[in-house]
């Protein structure tokens, strides 16, 4: 197979899925389901996680001149979106129920959207970052406005879109500089052309604008501003794709960045993302506990989560990479579960939106009142969960580099955080039952999406009690990004794949 075949192996089959989805869409009667598009879509995300554990065998792929590079670090997040995408099907199966003649466009801009996130994880060439993180943009930006005729949706919509495109303005510009200052888009030639660069001013401009624009995908505080009014008016599968999936990659493209790029600039980037990660903690949970809408509850416990998985990226390189690869999975899985119990409750009308229409749902729906319950325990942190493990393994690494402080910050954070969802909690089973018809008793839980909750609940529980297996590929990815830089450019004549197999 041709390494250029092989390298985006899982990205051509994400692709190919979505363009049939597309072209068979129009066949289907306008109010006809589109369940067949949706399961189609289910075996392509299928495939492609597939295709991503087969290019673990290979070690490392070279393919496109060198701009993309496929290792076990891109495996791991590779693995993950897709792992997200999954779930998020699952639960939207009948989510558009009423709304047939939408749905087929749906299928088809996840797959497109989780094909850019995982260009972006694999890719060593800044420029193509960027044409990744685009496709991955312009997917999300479509879905957050998928509830039709819904003005919050649309709001939604228009304000990630606005924002989104401000935010990305900054990465191409830091993008430009960096060329500037080194002569070299290539993540890997960077830390090369720092080292002889005539003007280290420009250079560290040109790292500020990109965390910038990065920090906007993953709503760290000060560039979180759109993530509240932006969850809570788009869909619930669709907010717990992009409170995970695009999120993911973008951690991905950062440790790429700081940890291969810039790693002589690193006393300076690392006080920067100090800071960033304080005060996402503080912003996410003191934001929290103010608010009554459990979307946009979730939505600042996104910020608070994005500070805590940033403390990694001050610890040394081979703690803090691997802490922050696991502390990416266990917070998928968990946020994503939550998302999708959030989902099958409220509905496509999205009936129960604050904490009040959760009362008493342990004694209407116990079993998603249960699950829900698991999954807000491991937000939280507690022991034998996966949110527990990862905040555990994040805050060691900073102790271990020294970062006493921030561990301590992280710590009295998880403590604050702890008020709003055990105020969640408290509505599902200690409060008096009241008379409401916002949550539908009598509708059961669909098999797709019960196979969902299920899945998520068990990478939650494993990842708290048996994380072994993730920590030993979150360890690999962490040798493969802290490699020696090899900035020379290799001709297409010369693409390999290698033949050590690393499985």
């Amino acid at each position: 197979m041709s390494p250029n075949v092989l390298a985006l192996l899982p990205e051509y089959i994400l692709t190919l899925t979505g363009i049939v989805i597309m072209l068979a869409d129009p066949i289907f009667p306008a109010a006809h389901a589109r369940k067949p598009l949706g399961w189609l879509a289910i075996l392509g995300t299928l495939a492609s996680g597939l295709a991503a554990w087969y290019q673990l065998g290979f070690g490392t792929i070279h393919g496109f001149f060198g701009t993309v590079q496929v290792d076990a670090f891109s495996v791991f997040f590779h693995l993950l979106i897709a792992a997200v995408v999954l779930v998020t099907l699952l639960s939207s199966l009948d989510y558009f129920e009423t709304h047939a003649n939408v749905t087929g466009e749906y299928y088809a801009l996840t797959l497109f959207g989780a094909t850019g996130m995982m260009l972006m994880t694999c890719s060593v060439e800044l420029l193509m970052v960027f044409v990744g993180l685009e496709i991955s943009s312009i997917s999300t930006y479509i879905l957050a406005g998928f509830r039709k005729g819904q003005s919050t949706s649309s709001e939604s919509s228009i304000k990630y879109f606005l924002l989104g495109s401000f935010a990305t303005a900054f990465f191409l510009y830091g993008i430009a500089l960096a060329f500037g200052a080194t002569g070299t888009t290539r993540i890997d030639a960077l830390a090369h052309g720092l080292t002889t660069t005539a003007t280290p001013t420009l250079a560290l401009l040109s790292l500020a604008l990109i965390i910038i624009g990065l920090g906007f995908k993953v709503s760290a505080a000060p560039f979180q501003v759109w993530t509240p009014d932006v969850y809570q008016g788009a869909p619930a599968p669709v907010v717990g794709l992009m409170s995970t999936a695009p999120k993911a990659a973008a951690f991905a493209v950062l440790l790429r960045i700081l940890f291969s790029g810039f790693p002589t600039y690193e006393p300076r980037w690392a006080a920067l993302i100090w800071i960033i990660a304080a005060l996402s903690m503080f912003v996410g949970n003191l934001g929290a506990l103010l608010q009554r809408d459990v979307k946009r509850l979730l939505a600042y416990s996104s910020i608070a989560h994005a500070g805590y998985l940033l403390v990694a990226y001050t610890a040394f390189p081979a703690d803090g990479i691997a802490s922050a690869c696991f502390y990416t999975a266990a917070y998928a899985a968990m946020n994503v579960g939550a998302f999708t119990v959030i989902t099958q409750l409220g509905g496509y009308d999205e009936r129960a939106r604050t904490i009040d229409d959760y009362t008493g749902l342990a004694l209407k729906r116990p079993v998603l009142a249960a699950t829900l319950a698991f999954f807000l325990l491991s937000l939280i942190g507690i022991p034998f969960t996966g949110g527990f493990f990862g905040k555990f393994y994040v805050f060691s690494a900073a102790l271990h580099s020294g970062n006493v402080w921030l561990a301590v910050i992280g710590l009295f954070n998880s403590g604050i955080a702890c008020f709003y969802y055990l105020r969640l909690l408290a509505a599902l089973y200690t409060r008096p039952v009241q008379d409401t018809e916002h949550i539908d008793v009598s509708t059961p839980v669909t098999i797709p999406a019960a196979i969902a909750l299920t899945f998520t609940a068990v990478a939650t529980l494993l990842l708290g009690i048996a994380p072994n297996r993730i920590l030993g590929l979150a360890q690999r990815s962490a040798d493969v990004t802290m490699q020696p830089a090899t900035p020379t450019l290799q001709p297409a004549a010369t693409e390999t794949v290698s033949t050590t197999s690393t499985r």
